[in-house]
């Protein structure tokens, strides 16, 4: 028998926040990344480490809000925990990958191919881990063609995220870039939850197997990888650089660092404390001083 799915059980409150998140996540990365290639030093790991968790986290946060609206009528359905935490490991550890090899390596188009390509196939690797920690009684059956399409669209808001990382500097052509991330990463999972069909074997309205429910599992595991990223965005606020425009980015620091002109000395006033023998700049108001009788 035939599940009936609703992936929108809650209306449009689940897909917007999970685009929300996917942008917020996307955003903070960009910006990251963006300050990373303005820091050649001992700093750099850290800023793509940062950037790479974010997305990473972004990307995750927004396939399981989305999963919280997700449901099928004729079974509960519950998650195996061990599989999802999985799922948030494999996320982070493949845009990781990315970012750092563009990072190091720059926007030429073998390292965007290849990094954009490994790491669209770890974000489609982090939604079917996440589909695989399903628990419900039935099975879970994919049409290939649908599942090939949300790759695809995997691969390509990858790449695209990569150039955007390291060819955008503006902060107001970042935050647009993240927009349209979140728009193709929403699009691969609904993409990808429309190529599924379950079949279940009985109509009881139990559970298959063991599990914890959507709302006892993933509201508690969702508020770690979302204050995660409000810290993250707290750092990015409080860096000036990771906000300023191209325009003040691109001048040069001997320009940004320049000490102000020097001023014009102060005409001497022959104090006692001038230098020995300069009388340069002496000016006398007296003529001569009259002679003394002995």
């Amino acid at each position: 028998m035939q599940g009936t799915l609703d992936g929108f059980s809650y209306g449009a409150v689940t897909p917007v926040a999970a685009y929300v998140m996917a942008c917020l996540g996307g955003a903070l990365g960009l910006r990251c990344v963006t300050r990373s290639l303005r820091n050649n030093h001992a700093w750099k790991p850290g800023w793509l480490a940062l950037g790479a968790a974010s997305i990473g986290c972004g990307i995750w946060t927004m396939h399981f809000i989305a999963m919280i609206g997700f449901q099928v009528e004729e079974s509960r359905i519950r998650y195996d925990v061990g599989l999802t935490i999985l799922s948030l490991a494999v996320a982070i550890v493949v845009v990781g990958l990315g970012v750092f090899a563009v990072g190091y390596r720059g926007a030429s188009r073998r390292a965007l191919f290849l990094s954009g390509t490994f790491t669209g196939l770890g974000v489609a690797a982090m939604h079917y881990i996440g589909m695989a920690a399903i628990r419900l009684d039935g099975s879970l059956k994919y049409e290939a063609l649908t599942v090939a399409l949300s790759v695809l669209i995997a691969v390509i808001a990858a790449t695209a995220a990569l150039w955007a990382a390291v060819s955008i500097r503006g902060f107001v052509a970042s935050l647009g870039a993240s927009l349209v991330m979140g728009v193709a990463v929403s699009g691969m999972h609904y993409t990808g939850m429309a190529a599924v069909s379950v079949h279940l074997h009985n109509t009881t309205g139990g559970t298959a197997g063991v599990g914890d429910s959507a709302h006892s599992l993933l509201l508690p595991m969702l508020i770690g990888p979302v204050v995660f990223l409000v810290l993250a965005a707290v750092v990015v606020m409080f860096d000036p650089l990771l906000v300023l425009g191209d325009s003040d980015w691109s001048r040069p620091a001997a320009r940004r660092r320049a000490p102000a002109p020097p001023t014009e000395p102060p005409a001497h006033s022959g104090s006692l404390f001038e230098a020995p023998g300069d009388t340069s700049r002496h000016t006398y108001s007296q003529g001569p001083s009259p002679s003394h009788k002995w």
